[in-house]
């Protein structure tokens, strides 16, 4: 939960990215009226999906070094907010922040096309997957947003944008609370119980993301046994262990394996990454951390996989101030150096970015992802195509990914603790 203090006048939150499995039952769907789809994007577009993968990976290995235990994030929903920033944001502040999404200085209106492109078409790749992405500025009716930064976040990034009276704490706390309910399907029903009467706006993106696996794919309720857990800080536990062996994608290298399970018409996967025997989650991650992921994850080869995989529940928060200071945008925090006067004559700095996430994955579906930095030197090293063992019965990364580029857009780790 997340309690706004007092800190100048101006505030961003990220909102969660709701990652779930819908419990309802979706219809059923074929090659024949679910076609696969891919992404059609710009040269430029293309360029700016592998930054954003490098973004990714940077900021799932400083959330993983961070954290213990489980976690969930979408690299996508931060992208998306601090591309609405971006818009608002002069001189050091705005290429502090193209720097650390790595799209380089001076690139604000190539990435607002960019974010357009992207925000209405993965809603319409798979019939059989719910991804809604929905923008939202509530600003304090004293401080008003210049109309030209109005009509940026209006137009590319389609958010809705109301004034509110901040010094009706209770309303406007019931706004926002409603506002992620709806887009969450629920899930996330309320991320603040106070407002600052002397902030600025409040930035949200929200992500609602639902899926069953590809026919052909699935896991049976009854093949779900107890199976023995093996945590990284020693013991062991039992879990509820999903099971399946199926023809998938997979791929490794000296550090790692990885297998693509797919969704409705596999247009989205999840990616889940095994560390190799003798290697832990960190190792993984640093290994992300020097590859070019759409490389390796189309590099993925079809393999007869005997698939164990936990089946669980996970419920994140974080702050990411310092996080995303640590990563280069040190200004935008900073009340003596942040320049956001291309969002309001009032602006002052950013005071707080925060994630609050969800996912759960069944034998009916999943909704997840990883993202991983790691270091690996040389090619990739093809699996074999006989039968594949990937047992996750040790701690494991996972990534929800859309096919035809690779973009990550949720991360996350099973700990089993």
């Amino acid at each position: 939960m997340i309690t706004i203090k007092h800190a100048g006048i101006f505030v961003f939150i990220a909102i969660l990215l709701s990652v779930c499995i819908s419990c309802e039952k979706i219809e059923t769907w074929n090659s024949t009226n679910n076609p696969h789809k891919e992404l059609s994007l710009t040269t430029k577009s293309i360029e700016y999906v592998k930054d954003g993968n490098a973004f990714t990976f940077n900021l799932i290995n400083r959330v993983d070094a961070a954290t213990e235990g489980d976690y969930i994030i979408s690299p996508l929903s931060v992208q998306f907010l601090l591309g609405m920033l971006l818009d608002g944001a002069r001189g050091q502040t705005a290429d502090e922040i193209s720097n650390v999404l790595g799209y380089g200085a001076g690139e604000v209106s190539a990435v607002n096309d960019y974010c357009l492109s992207i925000l209405q078409q993965l809603p319409d790749l798979d019939k059989q997957t719910k991804l809604e992405i929905a923008n939202a500025i509530v600003v304090n009716q004293k401080y008003p947003l210049l109309d030209s930064y109005k009509t940026n976040v209006s137009k590319y990034f389609e958010a809705e944008v109301e004034n509110m009276d901040f010094s009706d704490k209770a309303g406007t706390v019931k706004k926002i609370n409603n506002w992620c309910s709806k887009h969450t399907d629920g899930l996330i029903p309320e991320i603040i119980k106070d407002v600052d009467p002397y902030s600025l706006a409040i930035l949200m993106n929200a992500m609602c993301f639902k899926s069953q696996w590809a026919e052909g794919f699935k896991f049976a309720e009854g093949n779900t046994k107890p199976e023995l857990f093996n945590p990284e800080n020693g013991g062991q536990k039992y879990v509820k262990m999903m099971k399946n062996k199926s023809n998938i994608l997979c791929q490794g290298n000296d550090v790692f394996t990885a297998v693509s399970l797919p969704y409705g018409n596999k247009a989205y996967h999840m990616v889940v990454l095994l560390p190799d025997e003798g290697y832990v989650l960190k190792d993984v991650t640093e290994s992300l951390k020097s590859m070019v992921w759409s490389d390796f994850f189309h590099s993925m080869v079809s393999c007869d996989v005997d698939l164990w995989i936990p089946k669980f529940e996970t419920k994140f928060s974080i702050k990411l101030n310092d996080i995303l200071s640590t990563m280069g945008m040190p200004a935008a925090f900073d009340k003596n150096s942040a320049n956001f006067k291309a969002m309001s004559e009032y602006a002052l700095h950013l005071s707080e970015v925060r994630q609050d996430a969800s996912i759960k994955v069944d034998e009916e579906g999943t909704v997840a992802a990883v993202v991983s930095h790691g270091e690996v030197e040389g090619t990739w090293a093809m699996l074999p195509k006989d039968r594949v063992v990937f047992h996750a019965d040790r701690p494991f990364l996972y990534l929800i990914t859309e096919n035809t580029t690779g973009a990550v857009i949720f991360a996350g780790r099973y700990s089993g603790i």
